[in-house]
């Protein structure tokens, strides 16, 4: 008896998942056929009323976004090395901050500097 429900069980298992794969399956189609039919009016109303079928497109470039970054850090680094010290404050190398001395270091005034083992 109880090979036999563990049989069944093992069945109803295999169906539940069988039907889980298909209700994916058939969602997946209705959501391609919903964008083909929205395509196929698109284009229809284009060429009902004479104007040209424009496709789809992904309007992004991926240079674009490097190119924002490197735009962005020229301007912060051109307007640091334009604008002048605060009263008091030593002027700060203008060079690139990599191995050389952190921006804001001369006004930390609550520690002890010691010697880099």
């Amino acid at each position: 008896m109880n090979e036999f429900v563990a049989g069944v069980l093992r069945w109803v298992l295999r169906l539940v998942v069988f039907a889980m794969g298909v209700v994916l399956f058939l969602s997946i189609v209705a959501a391609v056929m919903v964008l083909a039919l929205v395509w196929a009016l698109r284009a229809g109303w284009a060429r009902l009323t004479g104007k040209p079928v424009t496709p789809w497109v992904m309007r992004m470039d991926p240079r674009t976004g490097f190119s924002t970054v490197f735009r962005s850090t020229e301007r912060w680094s051109a307007a640091r090395q334009s604008a002048p010290a605060p009263d008091g404050a030593p002027e700060e190398p203008a060079g690139p901050r990599r191995g050389g001395v952190l921006p804001g270091a001369a006004e930390v005034t609550d520690v002890v500097p010691r010697e880099v083992r």
